[in-house]
C-alpha cells in the first residue's frame, strides 16, 4: 500500500460552557471537545501532532474571567484563538476569526479551512459532501468522523435514496485509504451466475466463455475500499467467499486453487433488516456479524427538517452551475411542498424533482406547479382511494409473476426488473408467504 499523509486530528479547548446543539456541530465536522470552565488551577497541554484551536466564549463572560483565560493562554501565543459572541460591555479580544451566533456547521468548516493550513486532517473531503444541519444529519457525520480512520469493516443502514453511497465515500475519503482505489459494486444487479467471477475474479478456462483470467473487483480495490451495495442480495456461495475474505484477508479467484493475499476495507450497505433475512436464512449469520462491526444510520428525508430546504436551493445551485435555467430559487408555494411531501425516494427523489422543476420552470422562481408534488394535506385526505388500487394492483403484479416463474425468485426478480431482496420486500408488504405458496 502506498505511503499516505499522516492524518491528524482536530482538537477545540473551548473555555467556556458550551451547549448541546454546539458539541454536536463539533463532532459532526470531526473536532475533539476539550472544555475549560474555570481557569483557577486549569492548564492547556497540547498533544504533538494535534492541530488544535482555543475558543474564548464571552457570551456570559465577566471581566474577570476573561482575563484569567487569557492569562491562561498566554504562554500559548502560538495557539489560534477564536472567540465566540461578545462579552456584556460589547468588547472583543484581539483573535483570528470572531465567530456569530448560533455556531454552526458552516462557521467551523471555515475555521477548519483556517487551522488545518496545508496539511491533511481526518476531516479529509468526504463530510463536507453530505448536505445538512438537522440533528439527525450532524450525528451521522459525526460517526463518520468516528469510523473513517478504524480499520474495521462497517454497515451503512437506510431506505432507498437517503446517500449510503455518498456516505461511503466520505469514510474513504477521510481514511488513510484516500488516493487508493473506492470500487462501488450494486450487488442486486450482478447476474447469478456471474456474481463469484465480478466480484473475485476468474483464471482463463475456470468455465464457459472464459477466454482470459479477469481480475475481480476485490483485487482490484486492494489498498482502498470497496462498497457493497444491497449486499443481502449476494448469493449464499458468494457471501462464503466473502466471509473468507473478512476472515483471512485472501481470496481464490474462480477456477484456481492459488490464494491472493489482498487489503481491502469493505464497506457494506443495505436498506432491508439483514436480521430478518438471517433468521429466514438467507443470509449467513457469521457474515452479518462479521460486517456489522461499526453501524452508520443514514437517516430518512422526512426525518431531516429544514434539511429539504437547505438541499433543494443546494441541487438547485448545482444544476445551475452546468445548466442555463432561469430558476434561481422557490417561491412561498414550493416550500410549503417541500416541506409537507413525505418523500417516499428520500433525497434522490427530492434532488430529481428539483432538476424537472428547473427545466420546466418558466419564472426566476420555482413554483408548487413546477415542483408536481401533492399538497401533504391533499395526498392525506383525497388519495387513499387511488392508494388503495395502487397497492392492490402492486400485489397482483408481483402474485402473478411468482406464479408464472414457477415461484422461483430469482426469476421473478428479473422478469419484474428488480432485485431478490425487493421481492421478498415486497411479499412481507403484501403478506404472501411462499412456502405456503409453493405447496
Amino acid at each position: 500500500m502506498a505511503a499516505v499523509p499522516e492524518v491528524r486530528s482536530r482538537c477545540m479547548i473551548w473555555l467556556g460552557r458550551p451547549t448541546g446543539q454546539e458539541r454536536e456541530v463539533l463532532a459532526a465536522a470531526g473536532w475533539e471537545l476539550r472544555v475549560v470552565e474555570d481557569a483557577r488551577g486549569a492548564r492547556i497541554g497540547l498533544r504533538g501532532g494535534d492541530r488544535v484551536a482555543a475558543l474564548l466564549d464571552l457570551r456570559h463572560a465577566g471581566s474577570d474571567w476573561t482575563a484569567r483565560m487569557q492569562a491562561l493562554l498566554s504562554p500559548h501565543s502560538d495557539l489560534p484563538l477564536v472567540a465566540l459572541g461578545e462579552a456584556p460591555d460589547g468588547t472583543v479580544p484581539a483573535c483570528l476569526l470572531h465567530l456569530r451566533q448560533p455556531l454552526d456547521v458552516a462557521q467551523i468548516q471555515r475555521l477548519a479551512q483556517i487551522v488545518d493550513g496545508d496539511t491533511p486532517v481526518r476531516d479529509g473531503i468526504g463530510s463536507d459532501r453530505l448536505v445538512g444541519d438537522s440533528a439527525a444529519m450532524l450525528a451521522a457525520r459525526a460517526s463518520l468522523h468516528k469510523f473513517a480512520p478504524v480499520e474495521l469493516p462497517v454497515l451503512v443502514t437506510g431506505e432507498t435514496g437517503t446517500g449510503k453511497e455518498l456516505a461511503a465515500r466520505a469514510l474513504h475519503d477521510m481514511s488513510l485509504r484516500r488516493g487508493r482505489p473506492f470500487i462501488a459494486v450494486n450487488c442486486g444487479a450482478l447476474p447469478a451466475n456471474l456474481v463469484q467471477s465480478e466480484l473475485f475474479g476468474h483464471e482463463k478456462g475456470a468455465f464457459t466463455g472464459a477466454m482470459a483470467r479477469r481480475i475481480g473487483l476485490f483485487e482490484a480495490a486492494d489498498g482502498g475500499t470497496i462498497f457493497l451495495d444491497e449486499i443481502g442480495d449476494l448469493p449464499l456461495d458468494a457471501q462464503t467467499n466473502l466471509l473468507r475474505v473478512l476472515q483471512e484477508g485472501a481470496l481464490e479467484r474462480v477456477g484456481s486453487h492459488h490464494s491472493i493475499r489482498i487489503d481491502v476495507r469493505v464497506v457494506a450497505a443495505t436498506n432491508v433488516d439483514l436480521e430478518e433475512a438471517v433468521a429466514q436464512g438467507r443470509f449467513r449469520p457469521d457474515l452479518y456479524y462479521r460486517l456489522d462491526v461499526l453501524r452508520l444510520r443514514m437517516p430518512a428525508l422526512r426525518e431531516r427538517g429544514d434539511d429539504v430546504e437547505l438541499l433543494a436551493r443546494h441541487f438547485l445551485a448545482q444544476f445551475r452551475e452546468q445548466h442555463r435555467v432561469r430558476a434561481r430559487g422557490f417561491d412561498a408555494t414550493a416550500r410549503r411542498q417541500l416541506r409537507g411531501h413525505r418523500w417516499p425516494g428520500n433525497v434522490r427523489e427530492l434532488m430529481n424533482r428539483v432538476r424537472r422543476a428547473a427545466v420546466v420552470c418558466e419564472n426566476e422562481l420555482i413554483d408548487a406547479a413546477a415542483l408536481q408534488l401533492h399538497d401533504a394535506a391533499a395526498a392525506a385526505s383525497g388519495d387513499d382511494g387511488l392508494d388503495e388500487v395502487r397497492v392492490h394492483a402492486e400485489r397482483e403484479a408481483v402474485l402473478s409473476t411468482l406464479r408464472e416463474s414457477g415461484f422461483n425468485v430469482s426469476e421473478c426478480a428479473r422478469r419484474l426488473r428488480v432485485s431478490r431482496v425487493t421481492v421478498y420486500r415486497l411479499c412481507k408488504k403484501h403478506h404472501l408467504e411462499l412456502e405456503t405458496l409453493r405447496v
